[in-house]
């Protein structure tokens, strides 16, 4: 590839041809504040629309100032990226569009972690000299997510987000002038659109014009309530990441640090959803290996590829796109729905309490859970499985305001039945790993063989769509994996198609997996920190003294006790659901 040689700051620099300024700048260690840009460019997501202007630099021989986002390096480029012209423009574009935003940081959700107030604090904003009329929206308030956009920047990264990555296409710039926004089309509500949840417009988000709904003081009054048993459960991927709220690297595993926090909150029983993903795979697999055994049997009712069912963003995105493909995907819950249906009856019976009685929290990384525990075919009577979901950052944000000194808190375990759990269901939060779990299972059910090496590592990565054959003895698996819901669609086309020759197929809506979710700690882009978090799930894994979900004792009680078998009837009944045609759910608001 043919390199150029630029200048930047009197720093000589080689940069292959093609590079932007900004990128070269970085190279050399050199800081150029940005707003709308965004990259995560291990997995394909980059906004460069060049459009807020708080990048712009000085270029020898060009009269005008350029935005160091989308300007190419050329030979012998001079750049300035901090004379006087270039700061007192940084600070005038960054004046107006504070002048036409809200002042209420200190109740703002994304307080500290608004990266328009830092910028503000880092350029010395300490005054507007422009004042005017300022734009003002309406609210919404979805299942998960709130768009408060008179926050709002137009930096456009949530769009190239839901459009380019996601292919969901709900959010694009509308309205001109003043008067543009950013909003699903016809600024209709987005529980009126087909939003999947998944949150990954708020991860982006750099103000606070998209937040999750959040569910904390609903928890507090919870556990405030002497008549309530309150019980809580934490997805795989948290453990990976919550302590970087707490200033840890990330990848940092504070897996017994947060089941103390969770007990030093004042949950009754601090339980794992890991014990619901190891159950997960019981039903998931066994439905894997009753649809593949008919199939190679000759039943051309069966429809293959299996597809996963754990994520719910995937999930909606599925069953508005693909109507007429409902059959395909596993109908298993997914586990945070299998941990509530779980305790609110298995449990809840063992223990003596009426199910209304009991309230179950989860902690997730993800926001599309927060919708997943309000479906309705997920409620008895009107009484959920799941009560409520918080995100990673919730869940933070509570330990704190409890005044926990989180670092110094001694590792605990979770409470059992439900607490149990193997190091396959811990991979569960990244991607490529719930499907490795279900090939630990399938293999040694279906071969009647154990496995010899229990890490299938052809399964791992972070490419966005992968694909492996793994050898049952003799029978050759073809599996796929997919994770963020654009590189999904372009499997399911396939599917449509007939072109699919895969016989399971793994979903995750997010980047990374559920490590990369919508609810996780904030990582600017920072593909290291995903990185990191799928790490320390392997670790964990490799850590744990059983590493296959059929191997689990308490799993193996729980279908003695109660379930009798897999895909029985009782855990049909609990454990597995169906899904929706929802092409003509999209609602125009008056």
């Amino acid at each position: 590839m043919e390199s150029i040689k630029i200048t930047i700051d009197k720093k000589i620099i080689e940069v292959p041809k093609g590079t932007t300024v900004l990128h070269a700048a970085r190279q050399l260690g050199i800081e150029i504040p940005t707003l709308c840009y965004f990259n995560l460019g291990d997995m394909n997501i980059e906004n460069k629309p060049g459009g807020c202007r708080v990048c712009v630099v000085e270029v020898e021989g060009r009269r005008n100032l350029a935005p160091a986002c989308v300007t190419e390096c050329t030979e012998g480029m001079l750049v300035n990226t901090h004379s006087i012209r270039v700061l007192n423009s940084r600070r005038t574009v960054l004046e107006l569009i504070l002048s036409d935003h809200p002042y209420d940081c200190l109740v703002c959700a994304k307080s500290g972690n608004c990266e328009l107030q830092s910028l503000a604090q880092k350029l010395g904003i300490r005054e507007i000299h422009y004042e005017g009329e300022k734009s003002t929206y309406r609210k919404d308030t979805s299942p998960a997510i709130i768009r408060d956009i008179d926050k709002c920047i137009m930096c456009r990264r949530c769009e190239m987000m839901c459009n380019d990555f996601q292919t969901v296409g709900v959010l694009s710039a509308i309205n001109r002038g003043f008067q543009a926004v950013v909003a699903p089309a016809f600024e209709m509500n987005l529980d009126h659109s087909t939003c999947t949840y998944c949150g990954q417009c708020v991860s982006v988000c750099p103000t606070g014009a998209l937040t999750e709904v959040d569910h904390t003081r609903k928890v507090v009054n919870a556990l405030a309530d002497p008549t309530k048993t309150v019980i809580v459960q934490t997805a795989p991927a948290v453990r990976a990441a919550l302590g970087e709220e707490f200033g840890l690297e990330p990848g940092t595993l504070v897996t017994g640090k947060m089941a103390a926090a969770l007990r030093q909150l004042g949950f009754d029983f601090v339980f794992d959803t890991d014990f619901a993903a190891d159950l997960t795979i019981m039903e998931e697999g066994t439905e894997l290996l009753d649809r593949l055994t008919r199939h190679l049997n000759g039943d051309t009712s069966v429809k293959l590829p299996i597809l996963t069912s754990c994520c719910p963003g995937w999930v909606k995105f599925f069953e508005h796109n693909w109507p007429d493909m409902l059959d395909i995907p596993s109908t298993a819950k997914s586990p945070q729905q299998m941990f509530g249906a779980i305790a609110k009856n298995y449990f809840a019976d063992k223990i003596k309490v009426d199910r209304k009685d009991m309230v179950v929290v989860s902690i997730m990384p993800c926001l599309a859970k927060k919708y997943e525990c309000t479906r309705p075919e997920f409620a008895v009577d009107g009484n959920p499985d799941v009560d409520y979901a918080l995100s990673t950052r919730e869940l933070a944000h509570l330990i704190k305001q409890a005044n926990i000194d989180f670092l110094s808190l001694p590792d605990e375990d979770f409470d059992n039945p439900l607490g149990e759990s193997t190091g396959a269901s811990v991979i569960f939060g990244t991607t490529g790993g719930v499907i490795e779990a279900a090939t630990r299972t399938a293999y040694e059910v279906f071969t009647g063989k154990k496995l010899e090496k229990i890490s299938f590592e052809e399964l791992r990565g972070l490419e966005n769509i992968r694909h492996a054959t793994i050898d049952f003895n003799g029978l050759p698996i073809n599996i796929g994996i997919a994770h963020g819901l654009g590189y999904a669609r372009k499997l399911l086309e396939d599917i449509k198609a007939g072109k699919s020759e895969f016989h399971a197929i793994e979903i995750m809506a997010c980047p990374g997996g559920c490590i990369g979710g919508g609810g996780q700690p904030y990582n600017h882009g920072n593909s290291d920190v995903i990185k990191a978090r799928q790490t320390a799930l392997y670790k964990e894994d490799i850590e744990k003294p059983i590493r296959k979900s059929h191997e689990n004792p308490f799993v193996q009680k729980l279908y003695e006790e109660y379930l009798g078998k897999p895909m029985g009837e009782i855990s049909h009944h609990l454990l597995h659901t169906h899904y929706f045609d929802r092409t003509n759910e999209v609602i125009i608001d008056e």
